[in-house]
C-alpha cells in the first residue's frame, strides 16, 4: 500500500514538473512575441516621422491619429513580454524590462499630451479648409462677374457672338438672326450665370459640411483613443513595479 502511495505521489510530481517546465516554454514563446511585436511597432513609428513636418497642421493631426490607430500593437507587446514576471528570463532581460516599465509611463504621458494638440490642430485645419473654400469660391465669382460685365457691354450680335465663342471652347454658338434673338440668347444666359452662382455657393456649402464633419470624427476618435492608450498605458507601469524594483 505505500509503494503505491509513493508511485502516485512520484507521477503526480512528475506531471507537475512537466506542467511547469511546459508552462516556461509557452511563457518564453510569448516573451518572444512580446518583443517582436515592439519591434514591429517600432518600425512603424520611424516610418510615421520619416520625413518630419512639425508645426504642420495636418501633418501633425494625421500623425496623432497614425500612433492612435497602431497603439493596439504596443500594448499586446508590452502584456506579452511582461506576462510571467521574471519566469523564464535571461539576464539581459531584466534591465530591458526596467526600461520598459519607466517607457510605458512616459508613453502614457505623452498621449495625453497629444489631446490639447489634436484639439489646437483640429481648429487650426478647420480655419485652413474654410480659407482655401473661401478662396476658391472668390476666384470662381470673380470669373462668374466678368462674364456678367461682358454680358452687359454686349449690346450687338458681334459682341454676343464673340463672347459666346470665349465661353463655349468649341464653338458652339447659337445663331443671333435679330435684335429679339439677342435678348433671348442674353436672358438666358443670365439665367445660367445666376443658377451656376448658386450652384458654386451650394458646393461650396456642402464641401465644408462634409470636411468639417470628417474632421470632427476623426477628431473625437483619436482624441479619445489617445486617452484610452495612455490610461492603459500607466496602467501597465502601475503594474510592472516588480520590474522595476529588481
Amino acid at each position: 500500500m505505500t509503494q503505491i502511495k509513493n508511485n502516485t505521489l512520484e507521477q503526480t510530481v512528475d506531471e507537475l514538473r512537466q506542467f511547469g517546465s511546459s508552462l516556461l516554454s509557452s511563457i518564453s514563446l510569448f516573451h518572444l512575441l512580446g518583443y517582436g511585436l515592439l519591434v514591429l511597432a517600432l518600425f512603424d513609428l520611424i516610418e510615421m516621422f520619416v520625413p518630419t513636418q512639425f508645426t504642420n497642421s495636418v501633418w501633425e493631426f494625421q500623425t496623432i491619429g497614425g500612433m492612435v490607430e497602431r497603439v493596439p500593437v504596443p500594448l499586446i507587446g508590452l502584456v506579452l513580454v511582461f506576462g510571467g514576471e521574471f519566469n523564464g528570463r535571461s539576464r539581459w532581460e531584466v534591465p530591458l524590462l526596467r526600461f520598459l516599465s519607466w517607457f510605458s509611463l512616459l508613453a502614457g504621458i505623452l498621449f495625453f499630451l497629444l489631446i490639447p494638440l489634436s484639439i489646437v490642430n483640429t481648429v487650426r485645419i478647420e480655419k485652413q479648409n474654410n480659407v482655401q473654400v473661401t478662396t476658391q469660391i472668390e476666384q470662381q465669382m470673380t470669373q462668374i462677374q466678368q462674364v456678367k460685365d461682358a454680358l452687359e457691354q454686349a449690346n450687338t450680335k458681334t459682341e454676343m457672338e464673340q463672347l459666346l465663342s470665349r465661353l463655349d471652347s468649341q464653338g458652339r454658338t447659337p445663331e443671333i438672326k435679330d435684335d429679339q434673338k439677342l435678348e433671348e440668347v442674353k436672358e438666358k444666359l443670365s439665367d445660367f450665370i445666376v443658377s451656376g452662382e448658386r450652384k458654386i455657393k451650394s458646393q461650396a456649402e456642402d464641401t465644408l459640411s462634409s470636411q468639417r464633419l470628417i474632421l470632427l470624427k476623426n477628431s473625437v476618435k483619436w482624441n479619445l483613443g489617445a486617452l484610452v492608450s495612455g490610461v492603459l498605458f500607466i496602467s501597465i507601469w502601475l503594474g510592472t513595479s516588480w520590474a522595476r524594483l529588481s
